[in-house]
């Protein structure tokens, strides 16, 4: 069965990544066979998730092996071709790297190297987050569980060992309890809603923009004066996310905003 690619995509931020998605999803309707794809970032997730829900034939939906997970599979499937309310988990296993990070710290993104140098494709690595300085744990697909399991690698000087992990003995990162926020700002600029929201000074958050750290709508910007409007999402690395709620304009032409910060 044929999908109507080229008018469900018309206008796709994100095309490349989600055209091959159809590839799945014609095959689970062609075959009668639920699919699970490769794991997805937020925004891709998001795009795909909207365009399949509006597909009657299709249903689908999103899992990371835990509540939260930013990277998450989705399990392409016909409709009806699960009993209601039952949902499958994802072919999901957890990793753990284990390592002496006391005197050199790590980041994700080193973690991330050490895990494609050993043969992992990141396509099928999930969510990674820090174990303070004792190294890391990690959701991946179990077949790269399997193959990474009991291997040994170096970050810089350290020595990391891989250790497989059922999701049930990770520890998860922890998830803020959201908590509403608000503010009078004299303007809707990123940099002046993110420093209320997130508690730190504009040039902390200035510096974060300029590494890479805070991401709007699960998307890169370089852009801290960029205005916000409401239902906008601001994700900082390590800290949380905020989501406007109203943005409105006060008597002193200043702005009183509501944001909600998890």
């Amino acid at each position: 069965m044929k999908l109507p690619r080229e008018k469900i995509l018309k206008g796709s931020k994100n095309l490349k990544l989600i055209e091959p998605l159809f590839d799945q999803a014609e095959e689970a309707l062609r075959s009668w066979k639920p699919l699970w794809t490769p794991f997805l970032s937020a925004p891709i997730r998001e795009e795909a998730l909207n365009i399949f829900h509006s597909l009657i034939d299709l249903d689908c939906y999103g899992d990371g092996g835990y509540p939260g997970a930013e990277r998450q599979r989705i399990l392409i499937s016909r409709t009806n071709e699960k009993e209601p309310n039952t949902k499958e988990l994802a072919p999901i296993k957890g990793l753990l790297i284990t390592g002496n990070f006391l005197f050199d710290r790590a980041t994700i993104k080193d973690f991330q190297m050490a895990l494609i140098n050993n043969g992992a494709s990141r396509e099928m690595i999930g969510d990674i987050w820090l174990n303070g300085d004792r190294g890391a744990q990690l959701v991946c697909d179990a077949e790269t569980a399997v193959l990474l399991n009991n291997q040994t690698n170096l970050i810089r000087n350290v020595k990391i060992n891989y250790e497989l992990q059922e999701i049930n003995n990770l520890k998860h990162p922890l998830k803020a309890i959201p908590k509403e926020i608000k503010t009078v700002e004299a303007s809707t600029r990123l940099d002046a809603i993110a420093s209320a929201g997130f508690g730190l000074s504009r040039a902390k958050i200035i510096k974060k923009i300029k590494e890479g750290k805070i991401r709007l709508n699960w998307e890169s910007i370089k852009q801290s004066s960029r205005s916000l409007v409401k239902g906008d999402k601001v994700q900082l690395e390590g800290r949380g996310s905020l989501k406007v709620i109203s943005i409105q304009v006060t008597k002193r032409e200043r702005w009183r905003i509501i944001l909600l910060r998890e």
